[in-house]
């Protein structure tokens, strides 16, 4: 036993924590004050820490891009408050080789007022031309009639072009300008040049989505009927004229509500029960052009903007991986030169980078909060513990010289 006890006795010779006796200790009012506040300091710091332990963290990531051949689709919303919607053609070229006039699928239009109040809202059969008009203008006596194309081929299945709408395709497709459309009956009998100076005060707004290659390209807003002619894109700006006051009509001032690639990882829909909160899944939803407002008193004017697009995937830690892009954009503006040529529009030049971004979704460990709580209670223990001895010896080295110089 007195060998046990001996063992014990030199075992705690191992102790850090020496303790004190309870005579020895001295209890001040400042030294009760430093505890208190050093108590709740420590349990902000903590509850801080368990904050950032239970948040997820993004981390990025730079890759080469390897999945260049793919679609990439464009969420937009366009408000023209200056242009009719008739008058507007949506059309994409891209560095393949690919070019399509008057996209009209998953495109939309609404008719606005001069006040920019909605009048109509319905899917772009043809961008930009309100076809139920004239589909109640056109009476045929004969149901088998069948209206001529004026020379052009007509893409309907019975090759005719019985209406307004349909011989403008064919010319299109021809790569042909139709010039006056007073000069076609199908026109004439739809009343197509009332129409226009009915709705040549309206505005428009445009939204939709578009489906293009993942190479470098454009997409481009423009007055008049688009078509291809040889290896030019051409638009038919003469079926709008009336008169030298028609310089009005190539207004195209513009408010870009929304200009967005790919899906938005920000909803929650998008990655299961993931809910992208943080700085870095927002940056992966960057739209930088909302709210842009382009407002000009001149006509034919040419708005610019170069966009750089990064690829950027999203790696949750549950739910299905998210393919989104983020870009950053340059804008330009000018105005065309009288008789010089050139095509007044909203232009939208991408340009694709080689380069991925993958955001991967990551929790701290345990271990690192644990690390974390514990510098902490140590840090603000230590500190607290210097602060109040070099409090308490001031205290007792004014006390003596008050006691020195009552005894003097």
């Amino acid at each position: 036993m007195a060998r046990q006890g001996s063992m014990f006795l030199r075992f705690r010779q191992f102790d850090a924590y020496a303790k004190t006796l309870d005579d020895f200790r001295i209890k001040t009012t400042t030294g009760a004050a430093v505890t208190v506040i050093s108590a709740l300091i420590i349990l902000y710091l903590v509850l801080s820490e368990l904050i950032a332990y239970r948040t997820p963290l993004w981390q990025p990531e730079l890759v080469v891009d390897k999945g260049r051949k793919e679609k990439m689709n464009i969420q937009f919303n366009v408000t023209f408050p200056k242009m009719p919607c008739h008058m507007l053609s949506i059309d994409i070229m891209d560095d393949s080789g690919e070019h399509t006039t008057g996209y009209t699928h998953d495109v939309y239009k609404v008719r606005l007022d001069p006040m920019g109040i909605k009048i109509e809202s319905e899917k772009a059969k043809k961008l930009g031309d309100d076809t139920k008009g004239a589909e109640l203008a056109l009476k045929k006596t004969d149901e088998n009639e069948c209206g001529s194309c004026y020379g052009a081929k007509s893409l309907s299945e019975n090759g005719c072009c019985n209406t307004c709408d349909e011989l403008r395709q064919a010319y299109a497709g021809m790569g042909w300008g139709m010039g006056d459309l007073d000069k076609f009956d199908q026109c004439v009998r739809e009343n197509w040049r009332e129409k226009i100076d009915t709705q040549s005060n309206e505005g428009c707004n445009i939204h939709g989505q578009l489906q293009v290659n993942k190479v470098r390209g454009n997409f481009h807003f423009a007055p008049g009927q688009s078509f291809q002619n040889a290896n030019m894109h051409l638009h038919n700006l003469q079926s709008y004229l009336r008169g030298s006051d028609d310089g009005h009509r190539y207004d195209m001032s513009h408010e870009i509500h929304y200009l967005k690639f790919g899906p938005d990882p920000s909803s929650s829909s998008a990655v299961g029960n993931t809910k992208m909160i943080n700085p870095a899944a927002s940056a992966a939803v960057t739209n930088p052009l909302a709210g842009t407002r382009k407002m000009t008193e001149k006509s034919s004017t040419v708005f610019q903007y170069f966009l750089k697009i990064v690829s950027t995937e999203l790696l949750p830690l549950s739910g299905s991986p998210i393919y989104t892009n983020q870009y950053s954009v340059t804008q330009n503006e000018r105005q065309l030169v009288e008789h010089a040529g050139g095509l007044p529009g909203v232009f939208f030049v991408m340009d694709i980078s080689p380069m991925l971004i993958i955001y991967r979704e990551k929790r701290r460990s345990f271990a690192s909060f644990l690390t974390g709580v514990c510098a902490i209670i140590g840090g603000i223990f230590t500190v607290a513990g210097l602060f109040d001895r070099v409090v308490y010896r001031a205290e007792r080295a004014l006390k003596k010289k008050r006691d020195l110089g009552k005894t003097l």
